[in-house]
């Protein structure tokens, strides 16, 4: 795999994402740890998220581990039974670090909000991400419109197909007093499958600061 995490890591962003689904062309194997994390993990700021898809409790344990995680992202159809069984195991594990989990929901022009009740008890954020055929990097947008009709106060990570032509488009949907906490950026800021363009990426993390929007 492809990947320029240092540079990435040293414009200090709030999250650096590890992706362990096979499927996606920006999948991380144990082969990659040596190279990804060293620069990381001397950004005290940056939190690691690992992304997972459907995986296996204990294969979340294990990279959580090995990656150094802070975030559990979980991107597929994971059940609140399965989210308590995850819970379950990370407080019986004495040498894992205090992690975060956020649940991942696709939208495209419409969504029932009610499916996240059960959840609320259960994750510290919820990532609303464009519906496709892949499991994220479609690389377009959803109806971000959908999102005024949010009824929790449960943060928001928002994400799917965001790029630096949608800072106008950033810019009113905050005016809507969302708990939106974080931008997940990816295919848009890349010039190959997991290398990032660190240059369009410092114009966006710019472009964000001088908007106030971070």
């Amino acid at each position: 795999m492809l990947h320029n995490t240092a540079e990435v890591a040293r414009l200090q962003p709030d999250y650096l994402g590890f992706i362990f689904y096979e499927k996606s062309p920006r999948y991380v194997s144990h082969s990659h740890i040596e190279s990804l994390l060293p620069e990381s993990n001397r950004i005290k700021t940056t939190k690691n998220v690992g992304v997972f898809v459907n995986a296996s409790v204990n294969f979340i344990i294990k990279q959580c581990k090995a990656f150094n995680l802070n975030v559990i992202q979980l991107h597929g159809e994971e059940s609140v039974a399965f989210i308590n069984s995850l819970i379950a195991a990370i407080h019986s594990d004495h040498t894992l670090q205090p992690l975060k989990l956020w649940k991942v929901f696709s939208i495209k022009d419409h969504f029932n909000f009610d499916v996240l009740k059960d959840f609320e008890a259960y994750v510290d954020a919820f990532l609303f991400d464009t519906k496709g055929k892949d499991k994220g990097g479609n690389g377009y947008t959803f109806n971000w419109s959908v999102l005024k009709d949010y009824p929790s106060t449960t943060p928001i990570i928002l994400s799917g197909g965001i790029g630096i032509e949608h800072i106008e488009e950033l810019k009113a949907l905050l005016k809507l007093k969302l708990p939106i906490t974080a931008i997940d950026v990816n295919s848009k800021f890349e010039d190959k499958p997991g290398l990032k363009n660190i240059e369009l990426l410092s114009r966006f993390k710019e472009q964000l600061k001088k908007e106030q929007l971070i």
